[in-house]
């Protein structure tokens, strides 16, 4: 029997869903390669948060304190994202390029971070010729600090570049497809250096990290390859003044229940991310996990990410108000750290890595209710939807990169404290200090809910002009 050409067209929408983000201007094969910036970001975002906070503390005995310090760093420079894409808006020069020199420059300080992060790293073994105090904290925070960068300012100009270059129907798809291959960047990534890493040594980490690095060059470059057209501006239209970056935020300040929102988003990434640096080293330090099966905890919170950004999307689409659904989100969140909690005295593995995805699904419900907020918000001329988002990720950023030095600071406080007998004969685990952090962020989550209260019975914050989709995910 012959199957109708309409069914064929139907099966094949349905299995390639970002079929339709292609247009006359950004065909499908240009698009995905494009798309190939995202897979370096994610895979640096492994590198950072992931793999290298486990090994500098169960490895090479860094304190979690400094360990925390250095991954803060990339985190603390997030809040510049707004004023990068705002300089590459309104960037002039004489081939008329706007992202590419963004694009282009960033690729090369996440590249140069990477390649000189292992001799950074094997300082702290102290393995060196030449005796220099804080040579290792200096090359190692140096390294954080350009790679941090360098992603921001790749996924920046990328994620511009591609808004560009997509009409006006397809661009919420485009912008969509470009987060899919974030997380999907990282998901691959960490199953890939997990595997890589499962016999750990110092040779072999080094070699993953400066494998990372070239393969970061290598897919900036085709996916910026040709990809922008070049319009040569006049000298005239290069000497007009610019827009200030002042004056637009200041008109953004104006508009909504603004600084409650921007409050409600820093406690509750506060609360979701205090555990960033130290979810690794518990399940090696206190589960006995090795650095390949940890790496994996990444994986899992990526999945939780995916399978919480469907539901919000669902949900949204049915009209819940956003607020009630970030409620939601932190309402999960206690119970991720409840799992994790309870997974070191059950010495179980399966509950932890539950509570790792559980608390990417709480996080990820938590951003895009917060997000839809933004949006939501009612500005002027001058302070667009754009403006907004980059105020919901200075939040975000700031948030982030605080929590994970105090998360750091607390652990090696209260774990010192506790190793020393100092806490009593009956907190002598080494598992104190992790669990103090947790319980903190279980106190944190229950001040956000008090904080979310009014915002919910705020129209303007609670409705959405349009239904939510995973095109205005910020990345």
């Amino acid at each position: 029997m012959l199957i109708p050409r309409r069914t064929i067209k139907g099966l094949t929408a349905r299995m390639l869903p970002f079929a339709d983000a292609a247009s006359e201007g950004l065909p499908l094969g240009q698009l995905l390669r494009l798309s190939l910036f995202q897979i370096s970001v994610g895979m640096a975002g492994v590198m950072l948060l992931g793999t290298l906070n486990r090994v500098m503390i169960v490895e090479l005995g860094v304190g979690a304190m400094l360990v925390a310090l250095f991954i803060a760093i990339p985190v603390l420079i997030a809040p510049f994202r707004a004023l990068l894409g705002f300089k590459s808006d309104t960037y002039r020069s004489a081939i008329g390029w706007k992202r590419v020199p963004y694009l282009w420059f960033g690729t090369l300080w996440q590249f140069g971070g990477l390649a000189i992060m292992p001799m950074g790293l094997v300082l702290f073994t102290g393995d060196q010729a030449v005796d220099m105090p804080f040579a290792a904290e200096v090359g190692a925070g140096l390294a954080f600090l350009l790679t941090g960068l360098g992603m921001h300012m790749t996924q920046t100009a990328g994620l511009a570049l591609a808004a560009d270059r997509a009409d006006d129907e397809t661009r919420p798809r485009v912008v969509a497809l470009l987060y899919v291959m974030f997380l999907l960047g990282m998901l691959v990534s960490a199953l890939i250096v997990g595997t890589l890493l499962r016999d750990f040594s110092e040779l072999r980490l080094i070699q993953v990290i400066q494998g990372t690095a070239v393969a970061t060059i290598v897919l900036n470059v085709i996916a910026l390859w040709k990809q922008e057209k070049m319009a040569p501006m006049t000298r005239e239209e290069r000497a007009a003044p610019r827009p200030a970056f002042r004056t637009a935020w200041a008109d953004f300040a104006k508009g909504g229940p603004v600084t409650r929102l921007l409050v409600v988003v820093f406690l509750g990434t506060m609360a979701f991310n205090m555990q960033d640096v130290l979810l690794e080293p518990y399940g090696g330090e206190i589960l006995g996990l090795s650095v390949a099966s940890t790496t994996l905890l990444t994986a899992m919170w990526a999945i939780g990410a995916l399978i919480g950004f469907a539901f919000a999307a669902r949900w949204l689409a049915r009209g819940m108000p956003p607020f009630r659904m970030a409620a939601r989100g932190v309402l999960f969140g206690l119970a991720a750290f409840c799992a994790v909690i309870f997974a070191g005295p059950l010495n179980s593995v399966s509950l932890f890595f539950f509570g790792a995805g559980l608390i990417g699904f709480g996080g990820g419900l938590f951003s895009v209710s917060t997000l839809t907020a933004a949006m939501a918000l009612k500005t002027s001329s001058l302070a667009g939807r754009g403006l907004a988002l980059g105020a919901w990720g200075a939040a975000q950023a700031t948030a982030a990169g605080l929590s994970i030095v105090i998360g750091g600071t607390i652990h090696d406080v209260v774990g010192h404290a506790a190793t020393s007998g100092a806490l009593g004969p009956g907190l002598t685990d080494p598992a104190v200090g992790y669990s103090v952090v947790y319980h903190i962020e279980i106190g944190l989550l229950f001040i956000t809910l008090v904080a979310l209260g009014p915002l919910v019975r705020h129209r303007a914050a609670s409705s959405s002009a349009r239904p939510f989709g995973l095109a205005d995910f910020p990345t």
